[in-house]
């Protein structure tokens, strides 16, 4: 008689053995798939944009001074020796009399530009970008003055002033010079104080709107899907392909926007083929798709090759060296090349692969996208910049 004692032992024993082999494929499997459904979908906050938090553009215009002689030539930059008078001037020196004699090479009128961020506050600081105006060679270790910044309203909302960087490097010497980088363009971090703030409440607003920065109809409303679904019914309503307009009445605005930024949805995105003629580069979406086609590529390439066979007579003898001209052709009818032909509804990976198979380049598979669109079997849309 079988003692069934040993036998279970034996089939539980098997048993764990087989759930320690496969536990920790499961557990791999289970990483993986969260992984991949991490990267399908991404934050709301990634993708969109809350209608009116933006920034605004700054322009000035300044002088740099300090420079070791590269800066503006006065004879001809004449706003510049005008703005160094009138500043002069301001400070109660009086260079009027003596404007011929001044020659002074380390002065230059440059154009100050930043960017006002949203909710930017008085006394806050932000960064900003100079660029010289005149003929100045090098705004290495100048400083620039006072600069009130202006927006499109004409009112001043900042004001610069620091010592500039520009990251350039630049040697001459009596016959050959070097210059790495810009040496015109500089960078004053922290170089300017807000002196007027943007009005703007976001917390009042019962209505938000949220702009989509790449429009699609299907992921606007993918995530109005997923604010409804966090929020509640009624909340998000995608209003075009822009657009999802958010009734937040009577909630926290600013908190209700914080639990809203942080849903993840999965953007749809066109089929698009974008071609840049001068580099050579295409960028093609995932969702390209190339109905049935016929591809031939090769072209008659004829190379000629002149070469000379020079003949020398032998030694202590009357004749003389003899030159004969000799010429090789060769003629590559691209023969090697077969005909591809690919199937309906080929994918991004099917077509790259298909046309390096064909020995084709980025070149003249610029040519070949450019045909199938022509021949209506591109279900895309081509780009050529």
């Amino acid at each position: 008689m079988v003692d069934n004692r040993f036998t279970n032992i034996s089939v539980h024993a098997g048993m764990t053995r087989v759930l320690r082999c496969w536990v920790p494929i499961l557990v791999l499997s289970l990483i993986l798939f969260g992984a991949f459904a991490a990267r399908a979908q991404v934050r709301i906050k990634d993708i969109a944009d809350v209608e009116g938090v933006r920034g605004n553009q700054l322009v000035g215009y300044g002088l740099v001074v300090g420079l070791a002689g590269t800066g503006d030539k006065l004879d001809s930059a004449v706003f510049t020796r005008q703005s160094l008078i009138g500043m002069l001037e301001r400070l109660g020196v009086n260079t009027r009399d003596q404007e011929a004699k001044l020659q002074t090479k380390n002065v230059a009128a440059v154009m100050v530009t930043a960017e006002l961020p949203a909710f930017g506050r008085t006394g806050s600081r932000i960064d900003v970008s100079v660029s010289a105006l005149g003929d100045a060679s090098n705004l290495t270790g100048g400083t620039l003055l006072v600069t009130p910044l202006l927006a499109a309203d004409g009112e001043v909302y900042a004001v610069a002033q620091g010592a500039l960087v520009t990251g350039a490097i630049a040697a001459r010497g009596a016959a050959a010079s070097v210059t790495k980088g810009v040496p015109t363009a500089a960078r004053i971090a922290n170089g300017a104080s807000v002196e007027r703030e943007v009005g703007f409440k976001l917390a009042s607003r019962d209505v938000v709107r949220l702009g989509l920065r790449n429009p699609d109809l299907t992921t606007a409303r993918r995530m109005a899907e997923a604010i409804n679904q966090a929020m509640g019914a009624g909340t998000a309503t995608a209003t075009d392909p822009r657009t999802v307009a958010l009734d937040l009445r009577g909630r926290d605005v600013v908190g209700s926007l914080a639990r809203i930024e942080v849903l993840r949805v999965e953007p749809d995105s066109p089929a698009v083929v974008v071609v840049d003629e001068a580099s050579g580069t295409i960028v093609m979406g995932a969702n390209v798709r190339v109905s049935t086609v016929a591809i031939a590529q090769g072209n008659l390439t004829i190379r000629v090759t002149e070469s000379a066979d020079v003949s020398q007579p032998g030694a202590l003898s009357n004749g003389s060296t003899v030159s004969t001209a000799k010429s090789n052709v060769q003629v590559d009818d691209g023969s090697d090349r077969k005909l591809g032909i690919l199937k309906s509804n080929v994918t991004l990976r099917d077509l790259v692969a298909s046309l390096n198979a064909l020995g084709v380049g980025p070149r003249d598979m610029i040519s070949i996208l450019q045909s199938i669109k022509a021949a209506g079997a591109l279900q895309a849309e081509l780009q050529v910049q």
